[in-house]
């Protein structure tokens, strides 16, 4: 089918060369440079000599490579490193900054999602011979440049991951609004992220001439920046909000911003406005119908209805390890929950056992996820020991009592 699309593309630019059509063809040619530039984030995979080539393109994707890489994984990238020259042609012990293709020993792992910056620090493992194998470095990880894992071992669940941010889907906008104030969030692989909030209160209902101007206002406010934030990639848009405030910014909308309007991808009513709006949204399912293709809905969905279940004290519902890791080897488990940094924070003798778990879990043909711990339910389940399953059929009460 790729070679059918390759054919077909060749076609139509030959096509266009053969008819002159230079504009044409120079626009054709960026379109599909745009369209091929992110199809393609694993290059290279060989699991018998245990390595992974990825080349990250969005912030997303560092997110995903901070939850991949291990401590004593092997990470290779190129990168930097000052040498100190003592030459007769040089200052003493001056320092050269050299960049070369260099490899380390992974001790950890570091991220700023603000900053999108990956950092992985460990022991020189590979490297010229300019530089020192054993020193310590710091590899930091770009955007656009391919990056190298190595692993003893990798686990499904981490190849699953990876394989799911290779397919790439446009991050949501979602307005939440009411009379007190708007809040603009754009979606994310690990949540969302707050771009704008504004906070203001409308003039009461007794004050009718000052409300309506003020709240024309308020509604040109928030469609700048929906607008500014939507121009980039034109993405899909949830209206969310309480009251009538939030109908008549729709119909403003529509009036006044028509193409905008169109990518509206769903209007539903929440009891709050602001982030805390987005927040209920998010933790009733509202959001679902519009994005259900995005990861942390459905890792916000699971966990509710682990929450749900337990608040009710349904026996199909238990957490904790040992109680997990019972009801896996019992057959038992439906749902298995992990959160990420119960994995990725855990000493090696820990991370291997919950891997096993995992794959045991797997093998009895149990669904498994890990929960991003930055977003509302992967702080749920922290709470609960950063483990839980939702169970087939309900266990013994002694089963499901037992706490890690």
């Amino acid at each position: 089918m790729e070679n059918l699309r390759v054919v077909h593309k060749c076609a139509c630019l030959e096509y266009f060369v053969s008819k002159q059509s230079s504009n044409m063809f120079l626009f054709l040619c960026a379109q599909l440079a745009s369209l091929e530039v992110r199809v393609v984030k694993i290059i290279e995979k060989n699991l018998r000599q245990g390595f992974v080539k990825v080349v990250p393109d969005s912030p997303d994707d560092l997110w995903h490579l901070y939850n991949v890489i291990y401590k004593s994984d092997e990470v290779y990238a190129y990168s930097s490193r000052a040498i100190k020259s003592d030459t007769e042609t040089s200052r003493p012990k001056s320092a050269e900054r050299v960049s070369a293709f260099m490899g380390v020993k992974v001790e950890s792992v570091s991220w700023d999602k603000f900053l999108g910056r990956l950092r992985v620090h460990g022991l020189i493992c590979h490297a010229p011979d300019i530089i020192p194998t054993g020193a310590h470095h710091t590899l930091s990880i770009s955007l656009d440049k391919p990056v190298t894992i190595v692993k003893t071992e990798w686990p499904s669940h981490l190849l699953g991951r990876l394989e799911k941010a290779s397919q790439t889907e446009k991050p949501m906008l979602i307005i939440s609004i009411d009379d007190e104030g708007f809040a603009i969030a754009e979606t994310k692989q690990y949540g969302y992220e707050t771009r704008v909030e504004q906070r203001m209160r409308l003039p009461g209902k007794h004050e009718a001439d000052k409300r309506v101007e003020a709240t024309k206002a308020y509604f040109r406010l928030a469609l700048t920046s929906l607008e500014k934030l939507w121009t980039a990639n034109h993405n899909p848009i949830v209206i969310i909000g309480a009251g009538y405030v939030k109908t008549d910014f729709v119909r403003y909308l529509n009036e006044e911003a028509p193409e905008i309007s169109k990518c509206v991808a769903d209007i539903k009513s929440v009891n709050n406005g602001g982030t805390a709006g987005i927040d209920e949204a998010l933790r009733s399912g509202v959001l679902l119908k519009a994005s259900h293709k995005l990861r942390f809905l459905d890792e916000i969905e699971v966990i509710e209805e682990v929450m749900k279940r337990l608040g009710k004290g349904e026996g199909t519902v238990t957490y904790g390890l040992d109680a997990v890791e019972n009801a896996v080897n019992l057959g038992a488990v439906e749902k298995l929950v992990i959160a990420d940094t119960a994995i990725r924070d855990a000493d090696e003798a820990h991370r291997l056992k919950l891997e096993g778990l995992m794959r045991e879990a797997e093998r009895r043909r149990a669904n498994v996820t890990v929960i991003s711990t930055e977003h509302e339910a992967g702080a749920k389940l922290l709470s609960l020991g950063g483990i839980a399953a939702l169970l087939r059929f309900p266990l013994y009460q002694s089963d499901t009592s037992q706490r890690a």
